[in-house]
């Protein structure tokens, strides 16, 4: 599946007032991220690390969720998908030629 394809379907399923637009999302990615935190954490402190196939599947819904999140934020700013990607990998990879993939701040 295509990023705007996902992002389309996604938009039809979403469920929150227009003038929370770009607000409730974002509450929801946090959460979302969160869990995915939290079910890692778990199998470090209960697997020694170690991720069955199961925990893997499990992690692997809830980062679907982010990925609804994201596409729903940046539907609501009125970015495509493929818009967000292909502007990630334009900064990632002009750090990556300056030598700047370390270090602090958006814009090094």
């Amino acid at each position: 599946m295509e990023l705007n394809e996902y992002q389309r379907e996604a938009r039809r399923t979403a469920a929150y007032p227009q003038e929370m637009k770009i607000i409730y999302p974002t509450i929801g990615l946090a959460g979302e991220t969160g869990e995915v935190a939290e079910k890692v954490k778990k199998v470090i402190r209960d697997h020694e690390g170690e991720f069955s196939e199961a925990q893997k599947a499990e992690i692997a819904k809830e980062l679907g969720d982010v990925l609804w999140y994201v596409a729903s934020i940046a539907a609501d700013m009125g970015y495509p998908m493929d818009d967000i990607a292909r502007l990630n990998i334009e900064k990632i990879r002009s750090r990556a030629e300056r030598s700047k993939i370390h270090g602090e701040g958006d814009n090094r």
